[in-house]
């Protein structure tokens, strides 16, 4: 008996674009990559997902037990300070890759194009869809990024002498701090789209501007969709607005390039015409 799948959207985009390039359409059946062939794809994905998240949620907890016993009162100052930084950082990569995905690039572009970029496009079309991904596919793929870290994070805790570690304890602590909250980027982005449901403990965060705001990221979905990119605090939104961040690369981008930003995401989601 055929296993039953629950696909989600993203995940039918993939098997739609695998019939497309197999060739599909009229009477080219000979062509089409079974069913049962796409499903094997989808459950590959799930899998490496659930791989992620799982050794994620294990290996960072490893890390922080590690932090917390070799915590030591006088270093609070700096625990507190490289915790904020840690965030900082956090959020300031999340408005490059953001800005970049939406600024540049195609959908047709071959590997990145369907996988990374497409997702970006889609958001502004409904951005209320990432509400509808599971756990998994919300944040597998971030997990599986800050995996190494973790890993060499809990190498040294066990391999390298004590007096390292409370040298470069602070360090340590700004690293976890980065690595976490680049982890939770995709389920803070979620929660700022959802505005029902969410626990009480998000909507304090949110509230407290710890967490990114639901009524600060509206302001990034306002056609063409050139501001406010920082998704993870939202901390860096406003001076990097202030300074001209996004202004300033795209102009210096065009100046070496030529090439406009934006252009591909106006053109697919049918919002504007691309001019010459």
């Amino acid at each position: 008996m055929d296993r039953e799948y629950d696909l989600s959207e993203s995940q039918i985009h993939i098997m739609a674009t695998i019939l497309r390039r197999s060739g599909a359409v009229g009477h080219n059946i000979d062509r089409c990559i079974t069913i049962n062939n796409m499903k094997s794809i989808i459950l590959g994905q799930q899998l490496l997902g659930v791989f992620s998240v799982v050794s994620n949620a294990i290996l960072s907890t490893i890390a922080l037990i590690y932090l917390a016993r070799m915590f030591q009162w006088r270093y609070i100052t700096s625990v507190v300070f490289a915790t904020g930084l840690g965030m900082l950082v956090a959020d300031m990569l999340s408005g490059f890759v953001h800005w970049f995905a939406d600024s540049y690039g195609t959908i047709d572009l071959p590997v990145v194009g369907k996988t990374f970029i497409r997702p970006f496009r889609e958001h502004h079309i409904d951005p209320t869809a990432i509400t509808r991904h599971d756990f998994v596919e919300t944040n597998g793929h971030n997990c599986l990024i800050t995996l190494p870290g973790f890993l060499i994070a809990i190498y040294n805790f066990t391999c390298l002498p004590s007096s390292h570690l409370m040298e470069w304890y602070p360090t340590y602590c700004f690293l976890q701090a980065l690595a976490v909250f680049v982890t939770l980027t995709n389920q803070i982005h979620k929660w700022s789209h959802k505005y029902g449901g969410l626990p009480r403990l998000v909507k304090l965060l949110q509230d407290l501007h710890i967490i990114l705001p639901r009524h600060h990221h509206r302001t990034h979905h306002v056609a063409p969709h050139d501001t406010y990119f920082c998704i993870t605090t939202g901390w860096c939104n406003y001076p990097f607005e202030k300074f001209g961040v996004w202004t300033g690369l795209e102009a210096i981008i065009y100046w070496v390039l030529r090439i406009k930003p934006r252009q591909d995401d106006l053109a697919w989601a049918n919002k504007g015409r691309i001019t010459n």
